[in-house]
């Protein structure tokens, strides 16, 4: 079976937002960030000023997902079009392995933002919105429908699929005596984009990613799915697979993970 544990890392659309808000030229993104931060939000009992909301719970994005895009991924962009290019490859790799999803309220924030850049830029996704119709096999178990198992998003499903028993990953992963995020925050993310810090939102994206693999793998042993034994030895592929890449942050995980 084929998994892909998957994380996003986003701004604001700042071109979205300064036609939103009219903003004048002069206004620089910064300015346009926090004036969406504040006119845009969706409030307490009530909907965005401009966009429906949706919500995010456990992650610390206050702008609706239509009004993010992304800048980081699973693979390294390319140079031309990139986040065309970080998008239409998340998809691309549904419809080559209709892999396993696993996220950490994936289904809450990453998969809305997704879609709504895959709407942005006429991006195809039959096997994602498979139900069916063409496929057998996903009739009673695709991507879309919340209590399927081919997107396991273990923020929701650890919760019980109720907003009261949702936690934030670093609290979870911390639980388990993994290293969580080593002291960042996804609210960093804008101040790392502005300054050009392209390389450590990478980073930071690929530790939540390997923190939520970890805790799926738990996961995997809490429903009988994974025995210890074979948890050790997925650990110890993991280990391995860290050491050999020979990058800083990958160094500090193992280091932290003890």
């Amino acid at each position: 079976m084929n998994i892909l544990t998957f994380d996003i890392e986003t701004v604001p659309d700042v071109e979205l937002g300064r036609r939103l808000l009219n903003a004048p030229a002069a206004l620089d993104d910064a300015a346009v960030a926090e004036a969406m931060e504040s006119r845009l939000t969706p409030r307490e009992g009530g909907g965005g000023a401009f966009l429906p909301p949706q919500p995010a719970p456990g992650g610390g994005h206050q702008l609706c997902p239509a009004q993010r895009r992304v800048v980081q991924g699973l693979e390294p962009r390319r140079a031309g079009r990139p986040e065309e290019d970080l998008v239409q490859r998340f998809f691309d790799g549904l419809e080559r392995l209709g892999p396993t999803l696993v996220s950490w309220n994936g289904r809450g924030f990453d998969l809305p933002v997704l879609g709504y850049r895959a709407l942005r830029h006429g991006v195809a996704a039959p096997r994602y919105w498979e139900q069916g119709d063409h496929d057998p096999g996903y009739r009673w178990n695709n991507y879309v429908s919340r209590f399927h198992w081919r997107h396991v998003d273990l923020m929701d499903v650890l919760g019980g699929y109720q907003g009261r028993g949702w936690a934030r990953l670093d609290e979870v992963a911390r639980l388990l005596g993994l290293p969580g995020k080593l002291g960042a925050s996804g609210e960093s993310v804008w101040s790392w984009y502005l300054r050009g810090e392209r390389e450590r939102i990478r980073a930071y994206c690929e530790l939540d990613v390997l923190n939520t693999y970890l805790i799926y793998l738990r996961f995997e042993v809490f429903r009988g799915r994974l025995t210890p034994a074979a948890l050790q030895e997925e650990h110890a592929l993991v280990r391995e697979t860290l050491q050999a890449s020979g990058k800083a942050h990958h160094a500090e995980f193992l280091t932290a993970w003890g």
